[in-house]
C-alpha cells in the first residue's frame, strides 16, 4: 500500500510539473498574441486590406499592395523551392547513403543554419546586381534559398519514417522503384511533407532581411516581376522604425494581418491535406 501511495504521489507530482512546463512554454506565445491583437485589432477594416499606404498625416491607408506582394513573392518561391526541397528530401531518404548523398545532406544542414540576411546578400549579388534593379524575382529567389534547405531535411526525415515493408511489398509486386517512391512512399508521408512545406512557407512569409536586399519595397500596386514589390514584413519594419505614431499603429495592425494570413494558410492546408489523406486510404 505504501508503494502504491508513493507511486501515485510521484505520478501526481510529475503530471503537475509537466502541466506547469506546458503553461510556461505557452505563456510567451499567449502574451505575444494578446499584445498583437490588443494593439492591432482597432485598426482592422476593409479599407486596410484593399487600400495602398497613405502619406504621413493623411487618414486611412492600408496594406493592400503589401498583401498582394507577399503572396506574389512567396508563390513564386514555392514554384521553385517546393519541387526542389521535396524532391531533394525524397532522394536523400531513398538514395542518399552514398558520398554524393552525404555531401548534399551536409550542404543542406549548413545552409539551414545560415542567417537569412546572408542569403539575401547572396540573392542580391546573383540577381539584383545582374538585373540592375530590385525586383520581385530577386525577392522570390531569396525566399527560395531560405525555404529549400529545411524543407529538404524535414522531408527526408518524414520519408525515412515510412516502414520499409511498404517499399518491399510494392517492389515485390513488380512496381518500379520510381513509382513506388511516388505512389507509395510519398502518399504515406504526405501529412509530414505538408507540415514541412507549411513551416517553410510560414518562414518565408515572415522574412524581412532578405527582402530588404532584393525586393526593397513599393508603395503602389505592382504585379510586374521585374520591379520592386511591397511585402508585409518590410512594410511593418518601415512603419515600426518611423517616428510617426500613426505608422506605429498601422504596424501593429499589419502584424495582426500577417498572423491572420499565416493562420488561414495553415488551416486551409490542414483541411486539404486531411481530405487528401482520407482519399489515399
Amino acid at each position: 500500500m505504501r508503494r502504491l501511495a508513493a507511486r501515485q504521489a510521484v505520478n501526481v507530482v510529475a503530471t503537475g510539473v509537466c502541466a506547469l512546463m506546458v503553461v510556461v512554454a505557452l505563456a510567451p506565445l499567449a502574451s505575444l498574441l494578446w499584445l498583437v491583437v490588443s494593439k492591432g485589432a482597432a485598426g482592422l477594416s476593409l479599407g486596410f486590406f484593399v487600400h495602398r499606404p497613405a502619406p504621413v498625416g493623411e487618414p486611412g491607408g492600408g496594406v493592400g499592395p503589401a498583401i498582394v506582394g507577399t503572396f506574389y513573392m512567396v508563390g513564386m518561391a514555392c514554384l521553385v523551392s517546393l519541387p526542389i526541397g521535396i524532391g531533394g528530401g525524397v532522394y536523400l531518404a531513398e538514395r542518399g547513403d552514398g558520398t554524393y548523398g552525404r555531401l548534399v545532406r551536409f550542404t543542406s544542414e549548413v545552409l539551414a543554419g545560415v542567417p537569412s540576411i546572408v542569403l539575401g546578400v547572396v540573392a542580391y549579388e546573383i540577381v539584383v546586381v545582374r538585373m540592375g534593379r530590385f525586383s520581385a524575382i530577386a525577392g522570390a529567389c531569396a525566399l527560395s534559398l531560405v525555404m529549400i534547405p529545411p524543407l529538404a531535411r524535414a522531408t527526408e526525415e518524414f520519408v525515412r519514417l515510412v516502414p520499409t515493408t511498404l517499399r518491399e511489398a510494392s517492389l515485390a509486386l513488380g512496381v518500379p522503384a520510381w513509382r513506388t517512391s511516388l505512389k507509395v512512399v510519398l502518399r504515406t508521408a504526405l501529412g509530414g511533407i505538408v507540415t514541412a512545406s507549411l513551416l517553410a512557407i510560414d518562414r518565408a512569409a515572415g522574412e524581412t532581411a532578405p527582402l530588404l536586399f532584393t525586393a526593397l519595397n513599393n508603395q503602389y500596386w505592382n504585379l510586374r516581376p521585374d520591379l520592386p514589390t511591397a511585402s508585409l514584413t518590410v512594410q511593418i519594419y518601415n512603419y515600426a522604425i518611423s517616428p510617426y505614431e500613426s505608422w506605429h499603429a498601422q504596424a501593429w495592425t499589419a502584424a495582426l494581418v500577417l498572423l491572420l494570413l499565416v493562420g488561414l494558410l495553415n488551416l486551409g492546408a490542414r483541411v486539404a491535406s486531411r481530405g487528401r489523406l482520407r482519399g489515399a486510404r
